[in-house]
C-alpha cells in the first residue's frame, strides 16, 4: 500500500460519483500529496485510469482491489502534480 496524506471514501457511490467526488477533492490537497479514494464501485478501476490520461493535475499512483467484510474494495492512490 502506497503512502498517503488523506483518505476520501466513496462506498456506495455509483458512477461517475466516485469520480466526481475525486475530482474534487484532489484539488483540495497540496501538490505532490496523495489522495486514497476507497470504493465499491467495480467500474472506478477503469474509470480512474481514463481520467489521468486526460487529467493535467494528476498521476494514478496505484490501484488494488481488497477484501474487507466479504465485500470488493477498489482503491486508488491519486498524486497530485500541479
Amino acid at each position: 500500500m502506497p503512502h498517503f496524506d488523506q483518505t476520501l471514501d466513496v462506498k456506495g457511490a455509483k458512477c461517475p460519483m466516485p469520480l466526481v467526488k475525486s475530482r474534487k477533492a484532489i484539488t483540495e490537497l497540496p501538490v505532490g500529496q496523495v489522495l486514497q479514494v476507497i470504493s465499491t464501485d467495480r467500474g472506478s478501476v477503469a474509470d480512474f485510469q481514463g481520467w489521468v490520461k486526460t487529467a493535467k493535475n494528476v498521476e494514478l499512483v496505484a490501484q488494488e482491489t481488497v477484501q474487507e467484510n466479504g465485500q470488493e474494495l477498489y482503491v486508488h492512490y491519486l498524486r497530485r502534480t500541479a
